[in-house]
């Protein structure tokens, strides 16, 4: 999954929804040097990951795309299924999304000086650019999409996966739709075996 799939999953701690957002930069046991809060994000962030790439549905989606796009494609559903939640942000929050967005950018400005140096410079395009909340446009995706092709000098060609976005819009909803529901059970779960550990 995507950034807001993983702030979304995190629950109400904002240290641990810290932690779930800057996991990818925290390699093998460097996690430690953290709080709890903050290690039990990094480690939910890991069980999602895992929970999401076994997973038969997404590989539904994944299959579509992998002839093309080849190991790109798991990165490209991460991004799509991001799209899904940000269009149909109501059926999962009775917080608008532009204010749950607002106040997550809010808590990285709180937290500014526990987050890696990558984070911390990547944060300001990420809050000027409103990246969260472009997700629930395909415009908005197309552009994400544009900067992961430009971030491998171009060999992905993930920016033309827009194409099939489009094409397979149907499918790849449903298939969010079936997943998201099973994941958010999924990682309820281990955030409580993760508090209580």
């Amino acid at each position: 999954m995507n950034y807001l799939a993983h702030i979304y999953l995190s629950g109400n701690n904002d240290l641990v929804t810290i932690g779930n957002f800057i996991a990818d930069g925290i390699k093998g046991k460097s996690y430690k040097k953290y709080s709890k809060d903050i290690q039990t994000g990094i480690l939910l962030h890991r069980n999602i990951d895992s929970y999401t790439d076994a997973h038969k549905t997404v590989r539904l989606s994944t299959k579509r795309l992998h002839e093309k796009y080849g190991h790109y494609s798991g990165i490209i559903v991460d991004i799509l299924y991001d799209h899904f939640l940000a269009k149909n942000w109501n059926k999962y929050s009775p917080i608008p999304l532009h204010t749950y967005i607002d106040a997550f950018y809010d808590s990285l400005k709180e937290h500014y000086h526990i987050l890696p140096t990558r984070i911390q410079k990547m944060m300001p395009y990420m809050i000027a650019d409103n990246w969260l909340l472009s997700y629930a446009s395909i415009d908005g995706i197309s552009r994400v999409l544009d900067g992961m092709n430009r971030r491998t000098q171009n060999i992905s060609g993930m920016h033309e996966a827009i194409v099939e976005l489009e094409e397979f819009y149907k499918e790849f909803e449903n298939e969010f739709t079936v997943f998201f529901s099973e994941l958010i059970s999924f990682s309820k779960q281990k955030l409580e075996e993760l508090n209580e550990a």
